[in-house]
């Protein structure tokens, strides 16, 4: 089975400011028929998450108000098994340590490929395949 026939059946999350990270991620991972909500502010991902369970949440590092690691490490109260990913123009080791001891399972450097995002995804799905 391929990634996007997992994707399928599972809902995405991504919080990021950048608008056309936001609308290229929307048409392709849409164009591929999967469900993925974009939003622009943490908080705004919280109040979603209130309501909605997400399989998978990806957040840009540097949000405007929370920061995209606060909101991931908050993002494990409502939604404690999803596979979480951290996007930054800004990583460095001491982020990506920090992010990884909160629990966020990837972290992506900017600028990114798509093929970057299938392949982060497609790992971490079977790394969790293999756990259950």
């Amino acid at each position: 089975m391929d990634l996007f026939s997992k994707l399928k059946a599972m809902k995405l999350l991504l919080i990021d400011d950048d608008q056309w990270i936001r609308d290229s991620l929307s048409i392709f991972f849409e164009g591929e028929g999967c469900h993925l909500l974009v939003l622009e502010t943490a908080e705004d991902g919280l109040e979603e998450l209130k309501s909605q369970d997400y399989d998978i949440i990806i957040a840009d590092y540097r949000l405007p108000g929370m920061d995209g690691l606060e909101f991931l490490k908050r993002s494990q109260e409502t939604n404690p098994n999803a596979i979480r990913v951290l996007i930054t123009a800004y990583g460095n080791s001491e982020i990506f340590s920090k992010a990884y001891k909160l629990g966020v399972q990837d972290c992506i450097n900017k600028p990114f490929t798509i093929e970057t995002i299938e392949e982060s995804l497609l790992r971490l799905m079977e790394a969790g395949e293999k756990k259950n």
